[in-house]
């Protein structure tokens, strides 16, 4: 007997409709595959589990360039009918366009950051390694450049203050020899005090006084004798 036909409604066993979701998935994800190499058309297929998590295929490697070409597909088609619609199915319209592009942006981080690599292709691993590897490039660049930068400014501040420490430097030794030429030229401007010798104080002085007294003993002397005493001393 041929296998029954599969009754199209939520499966209520929990098991069992995650196997099926499973199964089905990778069989949609190898069709979309396939399509695309024997067609050569672009694909691109986006699946979420019940649990949120994102399943994605596209045949080229970067998945941005299909979801914006249908973007501006789509928004002629858009346009054509914009004047025929409400104001409110347009921001309908714009707000889930909106969600959907920061769904892919939120799942292109979570790739960046190594999560959620399991459903990826070869194709779009390889494309995801390159530009990691050009946004390393870049960073690296970007990091040795300010590197540069500041050991720069940390050699020119270096100098400036070796100037300033040199010219600290010439101030103190002007200062130093300043203070030196004054304490010279107030020692050279104390005169000493001059003192009489001993001897010339003798010889003008004491012996001077003493020949004084003698002389003034003999006029004394002279003058108290009587001139008749004196005549025959002298004779």
């Amino acid at each position: 007997m041929g296998r029954g036909r599969v009754q199209l409604k939520r499966i209520e066993n929990k098991i069992n409709r995650q196997v099926t979701f499973s199964k089905r998935r990778s069989g949609l994800l190898k069709k979309a595959q396939e399509i695309s190499v024997l067609c050569d058309a672009e694909v691109a297929l986006i699946v979420f589990s019940t649990k949120g998590k994102l399943f994605e295929y596209s045949s080229d490697p970067c998945m941005e360039r299909i979801l914006e070409r249908y973007e501006r597909y789509s928004y002629t088609e858009r346009q054509l009918v914009a004047n025929d619609q409400s104001p409110n199915e347009n921001w309908v319209l714009e707000h889930a366009k909106l969600k959907a592009r920061v769904e892919v942006l939120q799942k292109n981080q979570r790739n960046y950051m190594g999560e959620e690599l399991d459903g990826l292709s070869l194709k779009e691993l390889q494309s995801l390694e390159q530009q990691l590897d050009s946004a390393l490039k870049h960073i690296r660049s970007r990091k040795n450049q300010v590197m540069y930068e500041s050991i720069s400014e940390l050699q020119k501040k270096d100098k400036a203050l070796q100037e300033h420490n040199n010219l600290l430097a010439k101030k103190i030794k002007e200062k130093e020899k300043e203070l030196a030429q004054e304490e010279l030229q107030n020692s050279m401007e104390v005169a000493p005090i001059e003192t009489q010798p001993l001897e010339s104080m003798i010889a003008g002085g004491s012996l001077q006084e003493s020949c004084n007294e003698e002389t003034g003993a003999e006029t004394r002397g002279s003058a108290i004798l009587p001139p008749w005493m004196i005549r025959p001393v002298n004779e």
